[in-house]
Order: structure tokens, then C-alpha cells, then sequence
């Protein structure tokens, strides 16, 4: 019992590290959904190990109409996971995550239709997973690592990384400390697709410059093109 009560405190206790609007423990546990549906899911787990699977998914899809979160009772979910505002979040059966995560509304942990067994994604430690994101099929999300906002994820996540954009790309973050899953920042990142292609807009432009000096020269200038770079001959 002691420790039950150990774990209620520790959760409540990321709620107010990482929620500037958490003012007092008493009130996220009364009013916060996230709390409620981990509460509810700790609950339908118990009762799906004990091969009472009806009351697991009743106790499920009653958390799901009261909070909003469905979250299948078979998943596993380790300790201090923070869900934010939580709206629209589904987690499935197989889906596993690792401590001290934190996912905000209208994420995804899914799979995509053609797996067996082992469907969903795992999490590992110090997660987090932005609005409206989506991580789908049986592969791991390393330590530390982050999904922007709206990214689609389908393959795997190396530790310490950050995956933006659809589908998801992985941007490595070396030579710095990552503690993603207490910094909320979730819109600062940058797609290395996009990089790409201002890259490649800017050389364009720079061509297409080249090409109007070149057209502006006057006739009496001739230049001469080939392999050896010759100077131009003036006529």
C-alpha cells in the first residue's frame, strides 16, 4: 500500500514539474484527466492479468467516455507518465512505455494493420511525444528522444534523437544534454527535409542570376566554353 501511495505522490509530482499551471497536488489529482485515465488503466491491467477481461475493457471504455484517453488494458506503462490536456490520445494493446514520459493530446500509439503479435510501439525512458503525433508499428522510440508535433513515425527512434515531419525523419542531438520529456518545447526543431530544399532553392536562385548577367552581355562578347576554362575572346 505504501508503495502505491510512493507512486500516486511521484506522478503527481511530474504534473506539477512539468505543467506551469499546476498549482497544488490535491487539484491535479481531482481534475486532471491524464491522472485519471493512468489510474483507471493501473486498474483494467489488474483485472486483464487476472483473466477478467470483460470488467478490464469495461473499466477501460468507462475511462475512455470519462476522460477521453483510450488506453487498452493490455498495455504497460511505467512510472510517472505525464499526459497533457490528453484529448484524443489511444495507445494500443501491445504498445509499452518506459518512465517518465510525457505525451500531449491527440497522440497516436498504434500499429499499422499488418503486424501480429507485438503491433505497437515501446517508449523508452524520458520520452516525449507531441501534439497529434502518430507512432506506428512494433518498434522502439529510444531513451530521451522526442516526436514533434504532428510527425508520423514508422520506424525506429535511436536514443537521444528527435524525429520531426511526415513521414518522420531522425535529427541527431550530440554534444548536449537531453531531457526532453521536462523540456515542453515541442515546435522548435528543425526538418532536415526542409533544410533540403532551401538549400536547393537558394542554389537555383543563384543559377538563375548567373544565367541573367549572362544574357545581359553585349554582342560583341563571345564566350567560349569548354573543358580547358579558357579565358573569353572579344571579337
Amino acid at each position: 500500500m505504501k508503495t502505491r501511495v510512493t507512486r500516486l505522490g511521484g506522478l503527481l509530482a511530474a504534473y506539477q514539474r512539468r505543467d506551469p499551471a499546476a498549482r497544488s497536488k490535491l487539484e491535479i489529482f481531482l481534475l486532471y484527466p491524464g491522472v485519471h485515465a493512468v489510474i483507471y488503466h493501473r486498474i483494467a491491467h489488474w483485472l486483464l492479468e487476472h483473466k477478467l477481461r470483460f470488467l478490464a475493457r469495461a473499466v477501460s471504455q468507462w475511462a475512455r467516455f470519462w476522460t477521453g484517453i483510450e488506453i487498452h488494458p493490455g498495455a504497460k506503462i511505467g512510472r510517472r507518465l505525464v499526459i497533457d490536456h490528453g484529448m484524443g490520445i489511444v495507445i494500443g494493446e501491445t504498445a509499452e512505455i518506459g518512465d517518465d514520459c510525457l505525451l500531449y493530446q491527440g497522440v497516436t500509439l498504434g500499429g499499422t494493420g499488418k503486424d501480429q503479435g507485438k503491433r505497437h510501439p515501446t517508449l523508452g525512458n524520458n520520452v516525449l511525444v507531441g501534439s497529434g503525433a502518430k507512432v506506428l508499428g512494433p518498434f522502439r522510440v529510444g531513451d530521451n528522444s522526442r516526436i514533434a508535433a504532428g510527425a508520423v513515425v514508422l520506424r525506429e527512434v535511436p536514443d537521444n534523437c528527435t524525429a520531426v515531419g511526415v513521414p518522420a525523419h531522425v535529427v541527431r542531438l550530440q554534444g548536449r544534454p537531453v531531457f526532453f520529456a521536462d523540456d515542453v518545447d515541442q515546435i522548435s526543431v528543425e526538418d532536415p527535409v526542409m533544410l533540403e530544399l532551401r538549400e536547393l532553392r537558394s542554389r537555383v536562385k543563384r543559377l538563375e542570376e548567373k544565367e541573367h548577367l549572362q544574357n545581359e552581355k553585349p554582342d560583341f562578347y563571345l564566350e567560349r566554353i569548354d573543358e580547358y576554362d579558357l579565358p573569353e575572346y572579344i571579337i
